[in-house]
């Protein structure tokens, strides 16, 4: 089974900094793409940005300059299935439940998407 674990999330106000951290575990053979979704009240779920494998990087067009997605290269078992989402220059619209999600394929089972339980980001003054 795998469990994906976020952290980071909390009350920034506008302009301010935040970053989210998940963290991947279990059984894992390999991950294939990980990276972050957001939902605000009333809307779609949405892609933020993602990292696939061969380190290549997707962002959606309203974050491109103000978030990083980056995969810790370490080979700390305890942080290597780590992604973290930097979030810049943040703006109430950002305000949303960020949602983690991986593509991975485990012992027992083929590549598949697995998502975590969100974290709440609020932009507000």
């Amino acid at each position: 089974q795998v469990q994906l674990v976020e952290s980071g999330g909390g009350l920034v106000q506008p302009g301010g900094p935040l970053r989210l951290t998940c963290a991947a575990s279990g059984s894992i053979i390999g991950i294939y793409a990980m990276g972050w979704y957001r939902q605000a009240p009333g809307k779609q779920r949405e892609l933020v940005a993602v990292i696939v494998s061969g380190g290549r990087l997707n962002y959606t067009d309203y974050v491109k300059g103000r978030f990083t997605i980056s995969k810790d290269n370490t080979k700390n078992t305890s942080t290597k299935n780590t992604v973290y989402l930097q979030m810049g220059i943040l703006k109430p619209g950002d305000t949303a439940v960020y949602y983690c999600n991986a593509k991975i394929r485990t012992l027992v089972s083929d590549k598949r998407h697995y998502w975590g339980q969100g974290t709440q980001v609020t932009v507000s003054s």
